[in-house]
């Protein structure tokens, strides 16, 4: 079965290498999606992760046709409307972070870790190990430092290696907690009148507080410091008798900035490599992230510090609007 693009209609994409289109017939509609480049994470994990969410009574992509040979699958159509859609659209916010804060919790229960995939082959949920981590956290090195530092760009990556280990080798709680990786409103569907999740292909077993992390200090959606930590007490007055709150904190600080710094290499990546620059203008804000998740703590403190000495304001806000 082959699909012809020209008789779908295009959605706006993402950062991936995936193409979006809906499938329309009659009164119904589904989503194609392709993907050549990465297509075993894009097509074959994302179904993967979807059934495992079915399966616990979220509501997901469900499956309707694979084509993996030819590079695509259709799966159900969750709508137009994402979280953040009906949260610019609120005046009072909160309400609607309750229910959010709701489906992560509910999510963080989730136990399934192996599922068959439409290949019938066993799919395990990886881990998100240090390793991972670090390599994550590395593409601010091997992106953002080559594009920005005018001198001395392998010692001060050879410094910053070790201040990003020192980080993760601090971290208190243990990687067992079904983690969504990108767990934020525009990856929330709000499909009748239910919050729906989307964008699933990328989770894995890891600390309980980096979806938090994801919601909080979205680096796509600006909100204010009162309400950032509004919505973390949200969270933890729900987990306070499950969690550590010092540990809990601490961890939630280090993984944003560890989160952060992944995404500016990405998003300098992402201009370079594959000339996407529209995201060049979110790394200005991701910077603010960085020195609000750096107060409190010696080592995050040590590390912007550095940050600082070859990285100024006037070089990260150099692409503000």
């Amino acid at each position: 079965m082959l699909i012809n693009k020209k008789k779908l209609v295009k959605i706006k994409g993402d950062a991936s290498f995936r193409e979006f289109y809906r499938k329309k017939e009659k009164s119904k509609s589904s989503i194609i999606i392709f993907s050549k480049k990465e297509k075993r994470k894009n097509l074959l994990i994302y179904d993967a992760i979807n059934k495992i969410l079915i399966k616990n009574k979220f509501i997901a992509p469900k499956l309707i046709k694979q084509n993996y040979k030819n590079n695509f699958i259709e799966v159900k159509d969750l709508g137009k409307k994402t979280a953040l859609d009906i949260i610019k659209k609120k005046k009072n916010k909160l309400p609607i972070f309750k229910k959010i804060i709701d489906l992560l919790i509910k999510l963080q229960k989730v136990k399934t870790t192996k599922v068959k995939n439409f290949q019938n082959k066993l799919y395990k949920i990886p881990l998100y190990s240090n390793k991972v981590l670090f390599d994550e956290a590395k593409l601010f090195c091997d992106w953002y430092v080559p594009e920005n530092a005018n001198k001395n760009k392998s010692q001060i990556n050879k410094n910053l290696i070790k201040k990003i280990k020192k980080l993760l080798l601090s971290l208190k709680q243990k990687n067992n907690i079904f983690v969504h990786r990108d767990f934020h409103v525009s990856n929330l569907m709000h499909f009748k009148s239910k919050l729906a999740l989307i964008d699933t292909q990328d989770a894995v077993l890891g600390n309980k507080a980096y979806d938090l992390v994801s919601l909080v200090d979205d680096v796509r959606y600006k909100t204010s410091n009162t309400f950032k930590q509004k919505v973390y007490n949200l969270y933890f007055k729900k987990n306070k008798e499950s969690i550590n709150k010092n540990f809990f904190f601490y961890d939630f600080e280090v993984l944003s900035v560890l989160r952060s710094l992944k995404i500016i290499g990405i998003f300098t990546r992402l201009a370079k490599r594959d000339k996407k620059k529209l995201y060049l203008k979110l790394i200005p804000y991701t910077w603010k992230l960085i020195d609000l998740r750096c107060q409190n703590n010696e080592l995050l403190i040590d590390l912007n510090n550095y940050l600082y000495k070859y990285f100024p304001k006037k070089i990260r806000n150099k692409h503000a609007n």
